[in-house]
């Protein structure tokens, strides 16, 4: 026997609103410099389709905040476990921005979602502890890492993590990298569970790199020319951040792997964070190549990135939850399947976690 980090349950919350990418064609784009993309809007959301794979994304009803998103994943993964809320021990909720009501511009994290949450689910004990995690993108996975910390220390018997965010409350209109984000909540139940075999988390990687990749992601103001210089919105240095990713991500999940004393060739399936199609396309085949080994993306890599657009801290738990669930065509999920969290994000860090089903 020995204490092992197992998922019990998990959930998500898809919001209600589809954006198509037919609605940004009255938008006027403009360059990081404040010059007027040359040619059409179709001609820019075509462009846009081609690179990220995305047709469609899910915002948020007017009425909703991140916590509220959060709140609903967690409550959907607390019955899938089948477990009393009051013996939670940490409640960690991963997100970037806090609530940002609609037609603001103030983010609110004060009090924190975490303890919104708690709040939303009701739970007296104090012993339950709730805290927000910054950490860009990976902010899902780097919970889920501070979870198994705390189990396997026996500092905890049970943990919620959940990612959560409204990135259509902070992105410009005025750039056509706007078209990326989009809203989402995913949750799941870590517990601490004496086993016989190898089931749960095997292993795991952290890297930030902050020198000359800080900014590659951060607020700016608009796009647009005569824009308010003092509203800042999520900027991305697209193609820093694509070479970068290339770059460092194959191996920070091949450094995962030696931690978890696991095979490339034994790993079912890898759950990556919905940046942009191409771009995760072109990662794991850089995996499988330090390896010397080909890839057919399709059957290791599912993605929802198509119609859900990038949700940063959410795209992970949601992905999993619906492949967990059955409704990612062509994706299943086996007793005794290894598979991969990674992600990479805003810092600039990367993460991963091996687990076994």
């Amino acid at each position: 026997m020995r204490t092992s980090t197992i998922i019990t349950g998990t959930g998500s919350y898809i919001p209600s609103v589809v954006k198509h990418n037919s609605e940004f064609l009255h938008n006027n784009f403009y360059t990081n410099s404040r010059e007027p993309i040359p040619g059409m809007p179709a001609d820019v959301i075509e462009k846009f389709e081609k690179i990220t794979g995305i047709l469609q994304r899910r915002y948020a009803r007017e009425d909703m905040n991140t916590s509220d998103l959060a709140y609903l994943a967690a409550k959907f993964a607390i019955e899938d476990a089948a477990i009393d809320p009051e013996t939670l021990d940490y409640i960690i909720v991963a997100h970037n921005f806090g609530n940002v009501p609609k037609h603001t511009v103030q983010s609110d994290a004060v009090p924190s979602l975490a303890s919104r949450v708690k709040h939303a689910l009701g739970i007296r004990n104090p012993a339950c502890i709730p805290y927000d995690l910054l950490f860009g993108c990976p902010g899902w996975v780097q919970g889920l890492i501070q979870a198994d910390l705390y189990l396997k220390a026996g500092a905890a018997n049970r943990c919620l993590v959940i990612g959560a965010e409204t990135l259509s409350r902070v992105i410009d209109i005025h750039d056509r990298d706007s078209m990326i984000f989009s809203d989402g909540a995913g949750a799941c139940i870590a517990e601490k569970r004496e086993v016989t075999n190898s089931q749960g988390i095997l292993g795991s990687s952290v890297q930030s790199y902050v020198l000359d990749e800080v900014q590659y992601i951060n607020m700016d103001m608009s796009n647009y020319p005569d824009s308010n210089k003092c509203v800042r919105y999520i900027k991305m240095q697209g193609r820093k951040v694509y070479e970068f990713a290339l770059k460092y991500v194959p191996a920070a999940i091949s450094s995962c792997l030696e931690n978890a004393g696991v095979q490339i060739g034994d790993v079912r399936k890898i759950f990556i964070h919905q940046a942009n199609e191409k771009m995760d396309e072109a990662i794991i085949k850089a995996l499988f190549a330090l390896y010397n080994m080909l890839v057919d993306t399709r059957n290791v890599m599912p993605m929802n990135i198509r119609e859900l657009g990038n949700s940063s801290v959410a795209t992970v738990p949601t992905l999993f939850d619906m492949v967990r669930k059955g409704v990612i065509p062509g994706h299943v999920l086996t007793e005794g399947d290894i598979i991969v969290f990674a992600s990479v994000g805003a810092g600039m860090n990367i993460n991963a976690v091996c687990y076994r089903i």
